[in-house]
């Protein structure tokens, strides 16, 4: 039946062809399938092997595939955090000859969790407010590129582990649009529905004892509002100034990368008698010190662990006496003399549990903690011993199961 599929992509996997696609969906054979933690869809949805990877496939109308595609594949462009799309596959029939549904190919975000995997695994009591700040920033950086969602929910999101908080990525785009710019209706519209369904999500876990009987759902979905208008507004309003209080400019931009974004432009005009300033940042973009580390050495992580190794590259840079030489020097030094023995110190049959900068990040904790019961300074190879057998071991793969990989059932 591989004679009758139409394939668009980017750059087809030959090995494509070799999948059923003669059959429907739910009927899949389990011998090409990753049996991973399943979230909740309106379509019928499954995570298969693929040349040593894993990929997502969901069913659905031919005409909303190739949208979806599209749309995922500009917001890739425009870096927005998405799964990334592989292609479409048209033209399935099955083999009495019956048209079956169209199909969108999703590749597997690594080390990411739909919310109920969040909530089976992590039963803390801030855990629903973290996903919820999450949430909050993927909506305002969506916004903020003029991107419409119009069906915000957790079951929509996959969440991935950013040092003691979360990163949420977009995975249905199927209801969204982009536009140059969006209205303040638009935005109220995609907030409310954004609300209307955690609140709904949230009552679901309560049923479920994922939550504690008495959370109050209402407010942790009025919370997103919130959040959002606060981000909102730091980002994009207008302030006003004397010219002489010019140190406010800077002001506004350590504000602005404390909330984890980065100033790329930013329109200061001033009155004709000059006595008054206005500021309004004009590009906007997370990832403010995930940049910063990926300049510096390479590494591509969450901003929040971004952060973490930051302070600890400081950290060497003084305990080295280094503060004053070439900081691209001092980050390859750390690079190669602290952070990568750390984490090839971890079995190698653990290190499928967490990604390698998820586990720097606990890895510094532990020591912390450890130093501070033993009052004294703990040498890191001593921590990692600590840490492995105390903490990472015990820990449940993060890395789903094909083999070391895998990804939830939301992300298509």
């Amino acid at each position: 039946m591989a004679h009758n599929l139409q394939i668009t992509a980017a750059s087809p996997d030959p090995a494509l062809l070799d999948l059923p696609w003669h059959v429907p969906l739910e009927d899949w054979p389990t011998d090409v399938l990753a049996a991973l933690p399943r979230g909740i869809s309106r379509h019928v949805v499954r995570f298969v092997k693929l040349s040593g990877r894993v990929i997502a496939v969901k069913e659905i109308g031919e005409s909303v595939a190739y949208r979806e595609y599209d749309l995922l594949r500009q917001l890739g462009r425009i870096d927005v955090p998405s799964v990334e799309p592989v292609g479409v596959i048209t033209g399935r029939r099955s083999p009495e000859g019956e048209p079956l549904e169209a199909v969108l190919i999703t590749k597997h975000l690594q080390f990411s969790l739909p919310y109920r995997a969040v909530f089976s695994q992590v039963l803390q009591p801030d855990t629903a407010t973290r996903l919820i700040d999450a949430l909050a920033v993927l909506l305002v950086r969506l916004h903020l590129v003029g991107f419409y969602w119009g069906d915000v929910s957790l079951s929509n999101t996959l969440f991935r582990r950013d040092a003691g908080a979360f990163a949420a990525y977009l995975v249905d785009a199927e209801t969204g649009d982009l536009h140059q710019a969006l209205s303040d209706g638009q935005r109220a519209y995609d907030l409310e529905v954004a609300r209307v369904n955690i609140i709904g999500e949230l009552m679901d876990l309560v049923a479920g004892e994922l939550l504690e009987e008495d959370t109050d759902t209402v407010a942790i979905g009025t919370m997103l509002v919130e959040r959002y208008e606060d981000l909102w507004t730091a980002l994009t309003d207008e302030e006003s100034f004397t010219a002489t209080e010019r140190w406010r400019v800077a002001a506004r931009i350590d504000r602005l990368n404390d909330l984890g974004f980065d100033v790329g432009e930013l329109d200061i005009t001033t009155d004709i008698d000059g006595t008054t300033v206005r500021i309004q940042p004009k590009v906007v973009d997370a990832g403010h010190h995930s940049r910063r580390l990926m300049r510096l050495t390479g590494l591509d992580v969450e901003e929040n662990q971004a952060r973490r190794m930051l302070n600890d590259l400081d950290a060497y840079a003084a305990a080295t006496d280094r503060q004053n030489e070439d900081e691209s020097f001092v980050a390859h030094d750390w690079l190669t003399q602290v952070f990568e023995p750390a984490v090839r110190a971890v079995p190698r049959e653990l290190r499928g549990k967490l990604e390698p900068a998820q586990i720097f990040h606990e890895l510094l904790d532990h020591r912390y903690f450890i130093s501070e019961e033993h009052q004294r300074d703990v040498p890191l190879p001593e921590a990692v011993q600590s840490y492995v057998q105390e903490v990472l071991r015990h820990r449940p793969d993060e890395l789903a199961v094909l083999g070391a990989s895998g990804l939830p059932d939301d992300e298509a």
